[in-house]
């Protein structure tokens, strides 16, 4: 089945097909908060590196942070690039991908040896802002979740897209993997009885229609469930989305909590990690345990 076609069906009857789901985790309450320091401050993408350390990248410094979460101390620094906005880390064996907003891959070979190496990619995505990016151990690829539409027009205004980046052919895939349509998770919302945060309509300022700009600021599939794991931080919203792409899970994130969650990371023993941008006090990672035996 084309891609095209497979737009066509989530978007028909794809959403329609699937209730609410829940998910091993109780985004309302925390069960560790971990402030990172200062340097951190604008800490926009996290990846496991083992059990007790992620790497982490900040919006403006082209380094990687090894950070130790039982210490809650940075234990090393990669510097692999100049200034730049740097927006998504994954770990894939021994080497380390980051995601600069324009798309470019930096592939930083044998990060922990004193003699790693860098390549630097351009993928090609159309979209000018890229957000997300984790590793598909599964498929041997990255995925790349993109923050703002693909193209100009009233056609695009609605849909969001995930490209894969082949790692053995060390090449993205042309179409989108997925392309989300805004108005099919309104629609799961509505149907769910989720209640979405509203704005006033543009069609009728007197109404007031959901908010929700779904702009992909993280991603992460789970180790477990292989099911994605969405963040939108502009709009405090996380999504889970099953294997054929279609949602399953919609929840509303507390602003006050989730200030600016721009970074998810789930260990193999099932804990969520997100991380916040410390806009208006200090950046944090957020531990939820996984409910689940």
């Amino acid at each position: 089945m084309s891609n095209k076609l497979l737009f066509v069906f989530f978007h028909t009857i794809g959403f329609a097909s699937f209730g609410q789901q829940g998910i091993p985790y109780n985004l309302k309450q925390e069960d560790q908060s971990i402030i990172l320091p200062a340097e951190l401050r604008e800490v926009s993408g996290i990846t496991s590196i083992d059990a007790k350390t992620l790497g982490c990248v900040q919006d403006e410094a082209g380094t990687v942070f090894i950070y130790d979460l039982k210490n809650q101390t940075i234990k090393h620094r990669i510097h692999f690039a100049g200034p730049g906005d740097y927006e998504g880390i994954a770990a894939v064996g021994k080497d380390l991908f980051v995601l600069r907003s324009d798309a470019t891959l930096f592939h930083i070979h044998n990060f922990q040896s004193e003699k790693w190496s860098l390549d630097s990619i351009a993928t090609g995505i159309p979209n000018k802002d890229n957000e997300g990016l984790c590793f598909d151990a599964k498929n041997n690829r990255l995925l790349i979740g993109s923050k703002s539409k693909v193209a100009k027009g009233a056609e695009f205004k609605n849909l969001r897209t995930v490209y894969a980046f082949d790692l053995k052919k060390n090449k993205l895939d042309q179409e989108p993997l997925y392309r989300y349509d805004i108005n099919s998770i309104k629609d799961f919302a509505a149907r769910n009885k989720i209640e979405l945060p509203t704005k006033p309509s543009k069609k009728n300022p007197n109404e007031e229609e959901p908010a929700l700009k779904f702009q992909i600021s993280g991603l992460y599939i789970h180790p477990e469930s292989k099911l994605l794991y969405v963040l939108s931080a502009s709009d405090y919203y996380l999504f889970v989305f099953n294997h054929e792409g279609e949602i399953i899970h919609l929840e509303v994130l507390d602003p006050q909590k989730f200030n600016k969650a721009e970074g998810i990371v789930i260990m193999q023993n099932g804990d969520l990690y997100i991380s916040n941008e410390g806009q208006s006090g200090d950046p944090k990672i957020l531990l939820f345990k996984s409910k689940h035996p």
